[in-house]
């Protein structure tokens, strides 16, 4: 199977190769890991021990964010190193601060796995959520530098759990520690004789948590929100801000706020059809205070939904309509009850709001609206919401206390 696995690797390089001559996001990845070895040696010291963080993307990030700020604040000498193996997580997080150096993760082969690691030399390596390389995870196995996976979650229809899934069992077994999100996946994990598992929950509610009580301070959205109740809307894709544009016909005393997914020109065009009498945040942001009445903003930026929240009454998640549903704990840690689509089957969170009554899956515009009125009628589901995300805080400390142990 190793052979099989090697082959797949050289071909998503070279597809990935293909898409960067006419797609933005491949060309970033190729861009991005092209001599890249070069610029991990202009920054890092080979010779000082460090803490390497892997995120997949954006959303991993914010996940593990919780763990390495603690880790920086009770190790202040310890240097970290963080890795993206997607585009939208390092061009935004390219910059952070507390991070010694910040790269790509260079595609898992043998040879890359054994230079990055004599470049970081790290001490521990932890994982947010997923990502399951062998060969990263072998070398790191076979060097006896410590692995964890933190906010870790299994489902039974992976691979790992198949009888046809011996190889990705082998490269569970090079992990040191599994923090993991659910008891599914402690019974998971020991079904195939893995016991090296903690049940801590997820890291992201420390992170919501933290945002909602010291969230940015955003002027120009409350001159825009006024007196009026608000909907915001996070992380939307055309088949959400579809349904969201007929709500916003039926209820002109609301105010809607869109944050799309994706920001980019012909996305922002295509909701400006939707929604004709909406302004841009770039252009209000630049207008008089008394120019403009109008009832939707279109976020045509990146990092400001996680305290948009903060001005709703409710929040709709987008995403329910595509491959699955945004993060819908950013809003929920507010106070605010969420809408989202059908595909959320894969997130814990939302099957808790939806049972605790904070939260309601909708398929049309008329459960939509439906799920509006009920959740809005009183400040109850809001309660919920939030109650339910500081019940489920403490995680960091946990896998801090754990990794004090390598440190």
């Amino acid at each position: 199977m190793l052979w099989l696995y090697n082959i797949a690797i050289q071909l998503y390089s070279l597809i990935i190769g293909i898409f960067s001559t006419f797609n933005t996001k491949a060309s970033l990845f190729v861009n991005g890991r092209r001599n890249i070895f070069e610029k991990i040696a202009k920054k890092i010291n080979p010779k000082t021990k460090h803490i390497w963080f892997h995120f997949a993307s954006l959303g991993e990030f914010e996940q593990g964010r919780p763990v390495l700020e603690l880790l920086k604040e009770q190790y202040p000498q310890k240097k970290i190193i963080i890795t993206f193996f997607s585009p939208s997580g390092y061009e935004i997080r390219k910059n952070y601060v507390l991070a010694e150096g910040i790269f790509y993760l260079p595609l898992d082969t043998a040879a890359n796995a054994q230079r990055i690691i004599t470049a970081f030399n790290p001490e521990v390596v932890i994982f947010t959520k997923y990502e399951y390389w062998f060969h990263y995870f072998r070398a790191l196995n076979d060097r006896k530098i410590p692995l964890l996976i933190i906010s870790g979650i299994f489902r039974p229809n992976q691979v790992f759990f198949k009888p046809y899934g011996s190889f990705n069992r082998k490269i569970l077994s090079y992990v040191s520690h599994f923090f993991v999100q659910n008891e599914e996946s402690i019974e998971l994990l020991k079904s195939i004789n893995i016991q090296n598992a903690t049940l801590s929950g997820d890291t992201r509610f420390d992170r919501v948590a933290e945002n909602a009580a010291t969230p940015k301070k955003l002027n120009i959205i409350e001159r825009f929100c006024g007196d009026s109740p608000v909907l915001i809307a996070g992380s939307t894709w055309l088949p959400d801000e579809q349904l969201i544009t007929q709500l916003c016909k039926k209820y002109p005393e609301w105010k809607f706020i869109i944050a799309p997914h994706e920001i980019g020109i012909s996305h922002i065009q295509e909701i400006e059809k939707l929604f004709p009498q909406a302004i841009k945040y770039s252009t209000f942001a630049t207008e008089e205070p008394t120019a403009h009445q109008e009832q939707t903003m279109i976020i045509d930026n990146i990092g400001m939904l996680s305290s948009l929240y903060a001005f709703g009454k409710i929040a709709y998640i987008g995403g329910g309509f595509g491959v699955g549903i945004h993060n819908t704990l950013e809003a929920a840690a507010f106070g605010i009850p969420v809408i989202f689509g059908p595909k959320y089957d894969k997130f814990q969170e939302a099957k808790d709001l939806i049972n605790a009554g904070a939260a309601k899956s909708i398929n049309d515009f008329n459960e939509l609206e439906t799920a509006f009125l009920t959740l809005t009628e009183s400040s109850k589901p809001g309660q919920i919401a939030k109650d339910y995300v500081a019940s489920k805080t403490g995680s960091t400390d946990q896998i801090v206390k754990y990794l004090s142990k390598y440190l």
